[in-house]
């Protein structure tokens, strides 16, 4: 739990080597246990004094994992009224979501709101909490209690379990797993909620879904392909539940096929049509591997004016980024394959393994494994709720790239 006052006297103590007063000077929120005293024994959760040189920290300790202590605060020890303080800023943050009758957002995105390890998803009246250490679990139930004191039309709180345990920095690197949703505060919430985005009714199941129900930090990327749509024919690859398929076609596409191999998709995407009354005949759904069929359409030489490509993360750890990068350049070989001369391809990454220039490099690479060439015209990250510290370049994981398919010359 938070720490109060009294708690100062019996804080562990670290000395950090000095090589790291510049990086935690700027914000770092992470110490790796390869940098920490060895053979250090203090049980998960414990509040820790770090000290570097003239630079001191409060950090929450974890007796195992790669990153030992995330530091919380420099000015004291973090306490409820602290916590208090954190959530309602992340809670201002937000405003404009909520200004504009959005009902689905992140409210905590971990380091990026100074809270390193949970993340705080709103789903309507609810509150989904994930913490991705055994430390940082040990901090849920004061933030279930904070979360009512700052925003009393929270109706439930429940904490998203089993999904494993990682930085919640690593939004598209997060195993899904057998997640289990366990209430802390009020109801377990229904097996269904219609949530809004943009206008856009989008049904939630809590208990069944990836992630914490909904890829939220696409929001503004499936609003901007809306605004390619109109009269094009479109694959959206790794559909999910329709979410940019229903975007292109409210945006007035001529047709479009959305492609997912898991299970329950193409009913929970026809449920999602239905609830936009856009289920009119433009939309097909084709359970399958998407690199199959992508496969399948470019021998056949199908072709679409716009194919949509958003993967799951191909790279959880540091030493598979270099087939992460291979994974990539194959799969956009076989997008751009798939799109008309002059046609587009928006195509996203979700690892923190591969950064943006690793990205656009893995794109060239496909240009030349396809015999094409693509000019990117738009970029984009996360949106407001998925901040990036500029002292933590770690939390930017998301690339959306949209670029014009051409022939090679």
């Amino acid at each position: 739990m938070f720490g109060y006052a009294g708690d100062m006297a019996r804080l562990a103590e670290m000395t950090l080597p000095a090589s790291l007063r510049e990086r935690l000077a700027q914000g770092h929120p992470w110490v790796y246990r390869d940098h920490v005293p060895p053979h250090e024994r203090l049980p998960s959760g414990a509040w820790v004094i770090v000290r570097c040189g003239a630079w001191r920290g409060y950090a929450l300790w974890d007796a195992e994992g790669p990153i030992a202590l995330r530091i919380f605060s420099t000015r004291r020890l973090p306490d409820t009224a602290w916590l208090c303080e954190r959530l309602t800023a992340a809670w201002n943050l937000r405003a404009p979501l909520r200004a504009a009758g959005i009902t689905a957002y992140r409210w905590v995105f971990g380091e990026g709101d100074g809270l390193p390890g949970i993340i705080v998803d709103r789903y309507h009246d609810v509150a989904v909490i994930q913490a991705y250490s055994a430390g940082t679990l040990t901090l849920v139930d004061d933030v279930a209690t904070m979360i009512l004191n700052v925003d009393p039309t929270v109706r439930r709180v429940v904490l998203r379990t089993g999904a494993g345990l990682r930085s919640a920095a690593h939004e598209g690197d997060e195993e899904d797993g057998a997640a289990r949703l366990r209430p802390l505060r009020g109801e377990p919430p229904p097996r269904e909620m219609v949530v809004v985005e943009h206008g856009m009714r989008f049904a939630v199941a809590l208990h069944t879904a990836q992630k914490t129900g909904l890829f939220l930090d696409q929001r503004e990327n499936r609003r901007f392909i809306e605004g390619l749509a109109a009269g094009r024919t479109v694959l959206n690859c790794f559909a999910y539940t329709g979410g940019f398929s229903l975007y292109a076609l409210r945006g007035g596409a001529r047709q479009v096929v959305s492609v997912d191999i898991g299970k329950g998709l193409a009913a929970a995407t026809a449920r999602n049509l239905a609830l936009n009354r856009l289920d009119d005949g433009r939309h097909r759904f084709e359970t399958a591997n998407c690199f199959e069929l992508l496969e399948q359409y470019a021998a056949a030489g199908q072709r679409f004016d716009l194919v949509i490509l958003d993967p799951p993360s191909f790279a959880r750890r540091k030493e598979s980024r270099y087939a992460a990068q291979r994974a990539y350049a194959r799969l956009n070989a076989l997008g751009m394959q798939c799109v008309h001369p002059g046609g587009l391809l928006a195509t996203a990454s979700c690892t923190t393994q591969v950064g943006p220039d690793a990205f656009r490099e893995a794109l060239a690479a496909a240009g030349v494994l396809a015999d094409r060439r693509l000019r990117i015209i738009h970029e984009a990250g996360q949106p407001l709720d998925h901040p990036v510290p500029a002292h933590f370049p770690e939390g930017r994981y998301l690339k959306f790239v949209v670029g014009r398919v051409e022939e090679a010359v």
